[in-house]
């Protein structure tokens, strides 16, 4: 699977974790140089508290367009650190 934002692969991977319609891909997938960590924080009462990241690409920021677990709770520590995309990044094979 790849994420792409602004005709740039910013993740790709083969092996994303699928969970609520949400691609998780790998720490290492990433390509570190576009994200930015953001003080936005939320809550998922079973995965428990999400960080998130801005995404810069080609001078264009896409703010708070990635998030993660860095503790996730019991349910979901199978994603933790992995990445997802929301907010026009686009996932494609």
């Amino acid at each position: 699977m790849r994420a792409i934002w602004n005709d740039q692969v910013i993740a790709d991977s083969d092996t994303t974790i699928m969970i609520e319609n949400n691609h998780y891909f790998p720490p290492a997938s990433i390509k570190k140089s576009f994200f930015t960590p953001s003080e936005t924080t939320s809550s998922c009462p079973w995965k428990g508290e999400a960080s998130y990241f801005d995404i810069s690409v080609n001078g264009e920021t896409n703010k708070d367009a990635a998030w993660h677990y860095y503790q996730p709770k019991e349910a979901a520590i199978q994603i933790k650190g992995y990445l997802a995309f929301w907010k026009g990044v686009k996932i494609t094979r």
